[in-house]
């Protein structure tokens, strides 16, 4: 239940401006300090600042308070942004910029002031100081937490149309939508800025480059897969720079999960360090959700549309057999998103299995007495199972060895198989009865699909986001949606950690009150968790008793040095009996210690 002091902000993006003092002249918001991404910190300067790029890095800060931030620069670490510390307000994790390094670029007009389609939009152009929050759900008089800069075009830009030589490149697994972005980054650059050289990259090894116009990419979107090519596996940054070079471009759009993602902000760092003219764009992919920070991956919506057929089709075969069971396998190596939505929209299903959640088979509370009563109750069964789920009890099942794809990735053993196999025995040995399973693994035909029409927006949203901040000089970003706002985020922020499902989420909960599946948690674990909380009460109770003790004792050293005319006959006598409550009160604590035990 949310706290009575929980709060939801009601404008999700603010800007500088809209806060004003009585004489119409911008004020800073109180609290409000605008910053920069500095290393593993964040530059924070207090002024209000009208899009100057022009910071000033300084050292890093191990300590915070209000004088330092209000009388200088001071850089934070995350971990002291995340501490709640209500001297440091709201603070702008920001994105590097090309100026940074190339701190005399030109700039120039936007084309789009001039494009009659936006002719009347008011206040097309995003205001440098525009920011999201990425928590919206706060607590009063907390502060407001990190935020980022809102994406969007830029009244100038850093780049001239026709000097412009762009390249689009994918990697890693297929994924709904990757066509869509393909095709809105080049119309995109064509339509909105003028750019004409655009070119699709099969790798940045190969030689092998397709030229892209807006006539080559039209109808592409209704088709699934990638025009270009992907493929896994690692890279050498400095051939990659040397390639990029060669070619002449100076803006790299790079589509891909977390792998990649982390791949394009080395290409950053390398084009940085060699002091180049060159934007890298990121546009997170992952049809498994599970990139952090932004609210969710392109091709996700479409994923669970194609899940919830065959959850159906399963459905089907099992009501239609006797002690019919209908097992289906989706993706989710890591994160079981689209197995919690598919089965959340589905209401079909009895049992659904990620891989955050661990699961037992035997014994009271297990997967099989659920199933062989849901058996009894309905005559029939549907399973749910996410790729990466109970990894452990196949690996121990079948003694198999950990392996890696070339990406890194653990290869996962295929759970679903082992999982049909494991349930027809339990019930022709143990319930002496057979079973109709029907097992279904649609993973390449939901990755093969085109996007649907909400993942279609989603993807034209994502690809002008991400050419409105290579063309305003941004690099080294990701693009997505924070709170339902786009947002350029530092690419290091998404790859630092994964999305994954909360099982103490209300989601979660959801879930289980629509499957009323068991939490699978075995009686020892459930003793264990009330241990603990008793454990807790009595640490609490510890750590009071050992208030209680050191207290006396600073107010006793206190009294002494106020009380220097004390002759030395009572202040031995005043020590014998300090020593004496010291050593009752060390009794007492170790009792104390020793129940925790």
């Amino acid at each position: 239940m949310a706290g009575c002091g929980s709060v939801v902000h009601s404008n999700l993006q603010c800007s500088f401006l809209a806060l004003t003092s009585d004489t119409g002249r911008p004020s800073r918001p109180s609290g409000f300090f605008h910053g920069r991404r500095h290393g593993t910190g964040i530059l924070l300067k207090n002024k209000f600042l009208s899009g100057d790029r022009s910071l000033t890095s300084f050292a890093r800060r191990e300590t915070v308070s209000r004088a330092a931030v209000r009388n200088s620069s001071s850089v934070f670490t995350r971990a002291e942004v995340n501490t709640g510390n209500r001297d440091l307000g709201a603070v702008l994790e920001d994105v590097p910029h090309l100026s940074d390094w190339l701190p005399n670029l030109p700039t120039y007009p936007n084309p789009l002031q001039d494009n009659p389609a936006y002719s009347d939009v008011e206040q097309y152009f995003v205001h440098p100081d525009d920011v999201v929050a990425e928590d919206i759900v706060v607590r009063l008089n907390r502060p407001s937490g990190i935020h980022f800069r809102r994406a969007g075009p830029r009244e100038k830009v850093y780049f001239k149309p026709n000097e412009v030589r762009a390249c689009i490149v994918t990697c890693g697994g297929l994924c709904p939508g990757l066509n869509t972005v393909i095709r809105e980054i080049v119309c995109g650059l064509w339509h909105m800025y003028g750019v004409q050289e655009v070119l699709g990259i099969e790798g940045f090894y190969a030689r092998n480059t397709i030229s892209l116009t807006p006539k080559i990419v039209n109808d592409i979107h209704k088709r699934g897969g990638t025009i270009l090519g992907t493929s896994r596996g690692g890279h050498a940054t400095s051939k990659i720079v040397d390639s990029i070079q060669d070619r002449g471009i100076n803006q790299v759009y790079i589509i891909g999960g977390d792998g990649t993602q982390r791949g394009a902000n080395v290409i950053h760092e390398e084009i940085r360090r060699r002091g180049l003219k060159v934007a890298v764009a990121g546009i997170p992919k992952t049809i498994d959700n599970d990139i952090a920070v932004i609210d969710k991956s392109f091709g996700f919506d479409s994923a669970v549309e194609e899940a919830q057929r065959a959850i159906n089709a399963a459905h089907v075969e099992a009501e239609s057999f006797e002690n019919g069971v209908g097992l289906v396998k989706l993706m989710g190596r890591y994160s079981g998103y689209i197995a919690m939505y598919a089965t959340l929209a589905s209401r079909d299903v009895d049992c659904c299995l990620i891989p955050e959640s661990p699961f037992y088979l035997e014994g009271e509370g297990g997967l099989y007495e659920f199933i062989n009563g849901r058996i009894r109750e309905n005559g029939h069964s549907v399973i749910v199972v996410a790729e990466g789920a109970g990894q452990e009890l196949v690996a121990d099942s079948m003694q198999s060895m950990d392996k890696h794809d070339a990406s890194g990735n653990r290869l996962l053993l295929d759970v679903g198989l082992w999982l049909s196999q494991k349930l027809k025995g339990y019930f022709i040995t143990e319930r002496k009865q057979v079973i109709n399973l029907k097992y279904i693994d649609p993973t390449y035909m939901i990755r093969a699909i085109p996007s649907n029409a909400s993942d279609n927006v989603y993807c034209y949203l994502l690809a002008q986001s991400a050419v409105h901040g290579a063309m305003a000089g941004y690099t080294g970003f990701t693009v997505g949606p924070v709170n339902g706002k786009h947002a350029y985020i530092p690419i290091s922020r998404i790859t630092e950690t994964q999305n994954r499902v909360k099982t103490s989420d209300r989601m979660w909960a959801r879930l289980l009150s629509s499957t009323n599946q068991p939490s699978f948690l075995r009686h020892e674990e459930i003793m264990g968790a009330k241990g603990k909380e008793e454990s807790t009460k009595m640490l609490k109770e510890s750590d009071a008793l050992v208030e209680k003790i050191s207290s006396p004792a600073r107010q006793g050293n206190a009294f002494a040095e106020k009380k220097v005319d004390s002759s030395p006959q009572e202040n031995g006598l005043n020590g014998r009996k300090a020593e004496l409550s010291q050593a009752e009160n060390g009794v007492a604590l170790k009792k104390a210690q020793g129940s925790l035990k």
